[in-house]
């Protein structure tokens, strides 16, 4: 049975694997193990040991606390917002979303912000 700990880690994993553009193959060439073992950690079916995680937190330029930002909050009921799904880091749709803000210049990110903002009030 998969540890809640070790699927919330796997996501972790996945979600900056993929904001950072990189496939399982290149983590996996990166950390010196096969991409099967990362696809094994990604989904949670595999425990990272500490020393695993290290190299990995390494690989994508994050700190190991990184993977364990949100445990409790993943951990918790779904809130008031029924729109967005419990785990935002599995929706595919909103880590593209994410990764195009972050791609543009810092001015416009602000005043796409400030769109979003008045528009959701709006709703």
């Amino acid at each position: 049975m998969k540890h809640p700990v070790d699927v919330h880690v796997g996501k972790r994993v996945r979600h900056r694997r993929w904001m950072v553009g990189m496939t399982q193959q290149q983590l996996a060439e990166r950390v010196g193990i096969k991409f099967q073992q990362i696809q094994k950690y990604e989904t949670g079916m595999n425990r990272v040991s500490a020393s695993r995680l290290w190299d990995i937190a390494d690989a994508l330029e994050v700190p190991v606390s990184f993977f364990f930002e949100g445990l409790d909050q993943s951990q918790a009921p779904e809130v008031a917002n029924e729109s967005a799904p419990a785990d935002i880091l599995t929706d595919k749709e909103a880590l593209e979303l994410v990764r195009s803000y972050y791609a543009m210049p810092e001015n416009q990110r602000r005043r796409l912000f400030e769109l979003a903002r008045v528009l959701s009030d709006a709703a």
